[in-house]
């Protein structure tokens, strides 16, 4: 699979909602199958109830949507939440450069970044990778975080534009 070096963030906007709730649905489901917990109506209800455009960014590859991540404040830092790239784009470099720059800002704040994955997700793998690690787990949910790195990651950023929250 050919590495996609042509994407963007863009903050989210109110309208984005139903665009992220169908990703959220399809690249979840999946799991939510195998975890016997998928419901075609919940799974984007959830989204659409916790939906933060002014925390959420959108990914877009080649122009067009591709996908978004949303990063809350918390008391020490962070929450990211609903991480979802188009299944078609996975595996080609997008996710971990858009991880890549959210935790680069992180460390620069000296911000801890705490996440949930759901049990025997693919992502995990991924987020093990850029430095998270296990918090709990329960029979559904697996809790992961991250401390701030000692020195703040500022070469290697891929995106050609970035920008949430006023970062650019």
């Amino acid at each position: 699979m050919s590495t996609v070096t042509e994407w963007a963030l863009r903050p989210a906007l109110p309208d984005d909602v139903e665009a992220i709730a169908e990703l959220r649905a399809v690249v979840m489901r999946p799991d939510l199958e195998r975890l016997g917990r998928y419901d075609k109506h919940r799974v984007r209800q959830r989204l659409r109830d916790a939906y933060a455009p002014e925390h959420t960014s959108v990914v877009e590859a080649g122009g067009a949507f591709a996908g978004c991540v949303t990063l809350r404040p918390a008391e020490d830092g962070w929450w990211l939440e609903n991480f979802l790239l188009s299944p078609g784009l996975q595996g080609r470099g997008i996710g971990s450069a858009v991880l890549h720059g959210l935790l680069a800002r992180a460390d620069a704040e000296r911000a801890t970044v705490r996440l949930i994955v759901l049990r025997g997700s693919a992502a995990r793998r991924l987020y093990e990778r850029h430095g998270f690690a296990l918090e709990r787990e329960d029979p559904i949910d697996v809790f992961l975080v991250r401390g701030p790195a000692r020195r703040p990651v500022t070469e290697g950023l891929a995106p050609r534009t970035y920008r949430m929250g006023g970062a650019t």
